[in-house]
């Protein structure tokens, strides 16, 4: 163990491990060195600057130096060893001081002359800023002889070759003494010669590469010379700011890094690499662009170069024309590094490369809904052992993660995080600022309370509207990311109205599952504050909530720490636009995620890699060897993709129990469900069995991508590909396309008003096929409704009218519509190739209460291809998600590597076990299939499938609901007139409805053997199949715009925001 004591005026020393110093007032700790084993040196060139003059002062010494699997080279003047010599002398010298001042004060004190032991003085700052303080079991250790250094400067005689033969050889036998002592090797001196830092070998970070002293004048003052802070004139205009200050410069794969000096581990600045601009693939190089360029000065003495990366250009100076080339190359080298260079774009153009070509663990997990993700999520957190990262459009911190809520405390998410912050994890939160009049989030309130929770909790909101000039665009990611090691990623936001499961009940009275405004519903009434949680905003035995569904997805290993690294770039750039001067809020580094196998042997790579993967646990404290699950995240019962019998659970339901609920139980029955005496209201629809809300995690290849900018991310290119990896997939697609998406507003090839090309691809796939004359299904779940306050027809509904408009623009109105182009083309047979499909549910809202509908709100972000790939994220499809320059979104392709027996349009096909398991899910939820029928959905386009299960029982659903309640949109009403006269019958008769026509009369009018008979609507409503509706395309078919008129506020809006 090394016994070197540092003292430091700065704010941090970070070494590995303790051990003991006294003080006057008693014993400190502080962690060991660097290097916890010795490294090697080996010279292995010897150069001379002028053959003319052979002073071994002035030969220069190439140095290379391994440590475990780090090598690097340092370039070094006999006159610096010579100085490094000199610099280890005098730390002895201040020892033996030491030493003989702590004697003589034991001494004094033994005769009654002194109460107290002498602390240890403070001599002259060494260049580091570091102070030695006596230890009495290494003074004597420390020393290297002066003898071994008279070598390096005695003159020798003989040729030029001789003498540098000669003078390699005393070099090395120098470097022999000292590095052979861990104590002299982890002295300040020496780590600064040997060019090492607190960050070199961390492998986190990445390997070691370049480091050393620069100067910048970018960064804030933090000298401690006091003599200029408000002593100047200039001060108050910042002259102090712009000086040149000292600083140790740290290059690493993916970033650059500015600390105070090579001890410290508090950042200054970093940057972190990103793709440049693309000049340099057009020839001409006068106008490449590198990450580092030299800087030419007038002044001769001034050897500067320049980091550009974003939107930021840093200028550095070094002490010589060599270091600056030095510099600048190395920078250079790793930005170009391929194939996983920062600096240059990859598929897709998106930022991240490919990961799981190699087993590097790339690994991923669906959920579906919001019962089984935050479930996964509140795991995730409660796991976590170094620090949490957070993003989302929407963060309530009063959102309980597990249910029922009244014995699930615990669970909120306020409460997960107050339990990790007090455990010392650092927890980092980025909420998108709103246009406060536009949307009722209040991320403000969101803000304050989540920072009152406990000083580890940092928050930022993002963009200052004002200062940035933007006010239509949002960040729209949902990201929950611990320990780099997990990633959540999909379309649900830690926010109230989410929770959900595969019933998708519309009631909750007396509420037990979602609490005061958790139980929501848009299109009735958004809350004007959120400040009071637990009280109910909408009355529970009138209306009904708006169901939700969504798609999550977890992921392990690379990818989670690109997903990581695109927080990490999202931060430092809010960090720097809204809090540059505040301490208290840091900047973050990304986590390095090439281990496996490129820094490590081969033979060490598949050591880790077996541990990773093998049935024992992990060795959850290597931070290159993510925790991938040996078993899946306990949320429900996965099933294997291999065995459909299995598939789906044979209870009756997934229900919410009083007791502390299991979610890997399903065996529950209506007498199991009792609330404090009451009887659970259960939904009267008697569904089959659900299917598993959870997938097993599976080893993918998996590509991040995402929609940034400038103003979003600080990138100096706009990257949209997301964008492309949609076009692509469906032009690349072999069979079919399923697709679930809050909005579908897109463009084709003509249409100048709507910028993406989604449509334009599914056109030219679809006549492909029909060209080819092959069997190909586009299937598309959408929304019935924006999810917006206010009736259709309302005059404060300008926002649902306009979405539905470019909605309706996209899929069957007008020449820009895809129905319309495909009929022109291919008449009737275009419904054999594309379909649009819609969720609705139904219940009572209490027990003996009204029997209501809603649709099923569909937010999910997803699109399966061929069954062996899927895409998901936050990105909806239209130009607000999809241009990159917009909102900013990231999303993840998951594409299989391990693969199942199954069939495509009648014949043998492998489908991909993530894939092909989440679509049976799905589909499955949606048709309401019990387990031995969950096989007649293996093959998604046979005409048994299409037609007969997908078609007619979203047909056969689509007239029940309309026998029974009428409801809002429907294929009948084509016009707002109509519109207005449905709405009017429906409230004389009803007395009390739904902003959308969704309560049933207590007896439904049927005509049987041409009489009238009086019916329960709840039998009619028995004979719905699952969830799965039409979209209703002919519904205000006559109105040829439905875009904000000038009486609107929304008209004065820019068109853009709508689509």
């Amino acid at each position: 163990m090394s016994t070197e004591r540092l003292l430091y005026r700065g704010d941090h020393l970070k070494f590995s491990s303790s051990y003991s110093v006294r003080f006057a007032s008693g014993e400190a700790s502080f962690p060991i060195g660097i290097f916890e084993e010795l490294p090697t040196a080996t010279i292995i060139g010897v150069s001379i600057p002028d053959a003319g003059d052979i002073s071994p002062l002035l030969l220069t010494y190439t140095i290379e130096l391994h440590y475990k699997e780090h090598t690097w080279r340092l370039i070094k003047k006999a006159s610096e060893v010579i100085y490094l010599h000199l610099a280890l002398k005098k730390r002895s010298l201040i020892e033996e001081l030491h030493e003989k001042q702590e004697q003589i004060g034991e001494w004094l004190h033994s005769i009654g002359l002194r109460d107290h032991a002498i602390a240890s003085h403070e001599e002259e700052d060494p260049e580091d800023g570091a102070i030695p303080l006596y230890n009495e079991d290494s003074a004597k250790s420390r020393g290297v002889p002066s003898r071994a250094a008279f070598s390096i400067i005695r003159p020798a005689i003989g040729g030029q070759q001789t003498i540098m033969e000669k003078a390699k050889i005393a070099m090395q036998s120098y470097l022999n003494h000292f590095l052979g002592n861990l104590d002299v090797v982890n002295s300040s001196e020496v780590c600064k010669f040997l060019e090492v830092s607190n960050m070199s070998f961390k492998q986190e970070y990445g390997p070691k590469l370049k480091e050393g002293y620069v100067m910048v004048k970018h960064l804030r003052n933090f000298s401690e010379d006091k003599t200029c802070l408000g002593g100047c004139f200039g001060c108050c205009f910042g002259c102090c700011g712009k000086r040149w200050q000292k600083v140790w410069l740290v290059l690493k794969p993916g970033f650059l890094v500015f600390v105070r000096h090579h001890l410290d581990t508090r950042l200054l600045d970093i940057v972190v690499f990103d793709i440049l601009p693309a000049s340099n693939s057009m020839g001409n190089h006068d106008n490449e662009v590198y990450l580092a360029k030299e800087v030419k000065r007038h002044n001769p003495l001034r050897h500067v170069f320049q980091v550009s990366c974003g939107n930021r250009s840093i200028n550095v100076r070094t002490t010589s024309q060599a270091k600056v080339e030095s510099w600048v190359s190395a920078i250079n080298a790793v930005g170009i590094r391929g194939p996983e260079g920062w600096c240059f774009t990859h598929r897709f153009n998106s930022f991240a490369p490919i990961r799981g070509i190699t087993e590097d663990v790339s690994r991923a997990q669906w959920f579906v809904d919001g019962n089984a993700a935050f479930e996964a999520i509140a795991t995730a957190i409660e796991s976590a052992k170094t620090e949490i990262f957070m993003t989302g459009w929407w963060i309530c911190p009063e959102l309980y993660l597990r249910r029922p809520f009244y014995n699930q405390g615990f669970s909120r998410l306020d409460a997960l995080l107050e339990a990790k912050a007090k455990q010392g994890i650092q927890i980092f939160i980025l909420l998108y600022k709103e246009v406060s009049i536009a949307l009722k989030i209040n991320s403000l309130y969101s803000k304050r309370k989540l920072l009152s929770i406990h000083e580890n909790v940092k928050v930022l909101r993002y963009p200052d509207h004002l200062s940035t000039g933007v006010y239509l665009w949002s960040h729209h990611e949902k990201l929950v990311i611990v320990d780099h090691k997990i990633s959540f990623i999909g379309g649900l936001d830690l926010c109230f109205g989410r929770y959900d499961n595969g019933e998708h009940r519309v009631g909750d009275y007396p509420a037990c599952v979602w609490p005061g405004k958790d139980y929501y519903n848009p299109r009735e009434s958004e809350p004007n504050s959120w400040e009071d949680a637990d009280k109910d905003e909408l009355n529970r035995q009138k209306y009904p909530r708006m169901p939700w569904h969504d798609v999550h997805c977890a992921v392990w290993g690379p990818p989670c720490r690109d997903i990581a690294r695109h927080f990490v770039q999202r931060w430092n750039h809010a960090k720097r636009s809204k809090a540059a001067n505040e301490q208290k809020i840091p900047l973050l580094m990304p986590h390095h995620h090439m281990v496996l196998p490129h820094y490590l042997g081969r033979s060490q790579a598949i050591a880790v890699e077996t541990r990773t993967t093998g049935d024992n646990s992990n060795d959850k404290n290597d931070s290159f060897c993510p925790e991938t699950p040996s078993e899946d995240i306990p949320l429900l019962l996965p099933y294997d993709a291999n065995d459909l019998e299995n598939f789906v659970s044979e209870s009756k339901s997934e229900s919410f129990s009083s007791e502390e609920f299991d979610p890997t139980d399903f065996d529950m029955s209506e007498s199991d469900l009792q609330v404090e005496g009451s009887s659970w209201p259960t939904q009267e629809q008697t569904f089959p069995a659900f299917p598993s809300q959870t997938g097993h995690s599976h080893l993918c290849r998996c590509q991040v991508v995402r929609s940034v900018s400038q103003w979003s991310a600080g990138t100096s290119q706009t990257e949209d590909s997301i964008h492309k990896a949609y076009c692509t997939l469906i032009e690349e697609a072999e069979y079919f396309i399923y697709i679930e998406n809050q909005f579908f507003i897109s463009g084709l090839s003509e249409d100048d008003v709507i910028q993406n090309r989604v449509l334009e691809s599914l056109y030219k796939r679809i006549m492909r096929a029909h060209t080819e004359k092959k069997c190909f299904r586009v299937i598309i779940v959408l929304p019935l409704l924006p999810g917006f306050q206010g009736g259709v027809n309302d005059n404060g509904a300008a926002t649902v009218r306009a979405i539905m408009h470019w909605q309706y623009r996209t899929i069957c109105k007008g020449e820009s519509s895809i129905l319309q182009k495909l009929f022109s083309k291919l008449g009737p047979v275009a419904h054999d190739f594309i379909a649009f499909f819609s969720l609705r549910a139904y219940g009572r809202l209490f027990e003996g209460g009204p029997v209501v509908t809603s649709q099923v709100y569909v937010h999910s972000k997803i699109m399966i291809v061929d069954d062996r790939c899927a895409l998901i994220g936050s990105s909806n499809i239209n130009d607000r998600s999809l241009l990159g320059s917009r909102d900013s979104e990231i999303a993840i392709l998951i594409e299989d590597k391990e693969f199942t027996d199954s069939s495509m349009a009648g014949n043998p096909w492998r489908a991909g076990k993530f894939a092909y398991s989440l679509r049976l899910s799905l589909w499955a939820e949606h048709l309401g299939l019990h387990a031995e029928q969950v096989s007649q959905i293996k093959d998604p386009v046979a005409d048994t499938t299409y037609r007969e299960l997908l078609l007619n029982t979203a047909e056969l659903n689509t007239k029940i609901y309309q026998d029974v309640f009428s409801c809002i949109p429907n294929d009948k009403i084509n016009s707002r007139l109509a519109l207005r006269q449905s709405m009017n019958h429906w409230k004389q008769k009803l007395q009390h409805t739904t902003i959308d026509i969704g309560v049933s009369p207590e007896k439904l009018e049927i005509e049987e053997n041409g009489k009238l008979a009086l019916v329960n609507p709840i039998n009619r409503l028995k004979s719905v199949r699952g969830l799965l509706v039409t979209f209703p395309l002919r519904f205000m078919s006559d109105e040829d715009n439905l875009t904000p008129v000038f009486m609107e506020g929304e008209f004065y809006t820019s068109p853009q925001v709508f689509h």
